[in-house]
């Protein structure tokens, strides 16, 4: 059987968007209208990973990978750049950016390190012509995830001392923000006010999700799941009792919902 290399990879990228030979699909596509799948297959190695599916993350890698070189045969086409460019900007990157391994620099700790590797970026910001920032949120993407970017920037204002001793205090925050949301519907707020103060909620529970050292995606994640398995065998319930689930009103289905949680404490014990 043949081994497939990185060049067989591009050799094929490149077929699929040969405007003669290739694909339609393929053809058609541009950087915009492909960044929505490269977003949802780094999604897909992420939930390989935290399923511990590794023949299944082997797989979520290529297609991740695929992304990769998509972008870049479409640069190539249009005389941007190459796969050999991206592979060379990023290894030049990492080099720079790890002095202490690459180079003769010592750091004392861990956030000495942090503080020398935004010191480095902002030195690169600067060499691209970028305007000053001096502020400790400088450099935070603007095109992360919000609850990612949140996260960034709670974690920028805390290397400032701008930051909770502890949990608790978040939780009393977390707790203050939902009763203005409840304020706000209580008080016919619009859906801007709604939206101000859900924003606050979100934005309380990443900072609970970091003081716990919890990543939030993932936690949101294995809710998702939770959530999924139950619902799915309050279906099987209702289904096997020959009244499905859509046949029964919110007490009987919050009925099922309760078995089914009573079943997989039952099984755990």
């Amino acid at each position: 059987m043949t081994r497939h290399r990185l060049d067989d990879l591009l050799a094929i990228m490149a077929r699929l968007r040969d405007p003669d030979r290739g694909c339609p699909w393929d053809v058609q596509q541009d950087f915009a209208s492909i960044a929505p799948y490269t977003i949802e297959e780094a999604y897909e190695v992420a939930d390989a990973i935290d399923r511990q599916d590794w023949p299944d993350l082997r797989d979520e890698l290529g297609d991740l990978l695929l992304q990769v070189v998509f972008h870049a045969q479409m640069a190539s086409e249009r005389g941007l750049f190459d796969f050999a460019d991206v592979a060379h900007a990023i290894s030049d990157k990492m080099i720079r950016r790890h002095p202490h391994v690459f180079g003769d620099v010592s750091y004392d700790d861990l956030d000495a390190q942090k503080a020398a590797w935004d010191a480095i970026k902002a030195e690169e910001r600067a060499a691209k012509g970028e305007a000053v920032d001096d502020s400790a949120l400088a450099g935070v993407s603007r095109g992360l995830p919000e609850w990612k970017r949140a996260q960034k920037l709670q974690e920028r204002a805390a290397r400032t001392g701008f930051d909770w001793p502890d949990p608790n205090p978040v939780l009393d925050k977390l707790a203050e923000e939902i009763e203005e949301v409840r304020a706000e519907f209580a008080a016919g707020a619009d859906k801007a006010r709604l939206q101000d103060e859900i924003g606050d909620v979100a934005f309380v529970l990443v900072n609970l999700a970091r003081h716990a050292g919890v990543d939030f995606s993932q936690a949101l994640r294995h809710a998702n799941a939770k959530f999924e398995r139950r619902f799915r065998r309050m279906e099987a319930l209702a289904g096997a009792s020959g009244q499905p689930l859509t046949a029964r009103d919110l007490e009987a289905q919050e009925a099922l919902w309760n078995e089914v949680k009573r079943e997989e404490r039952r099984s755990q014990s």
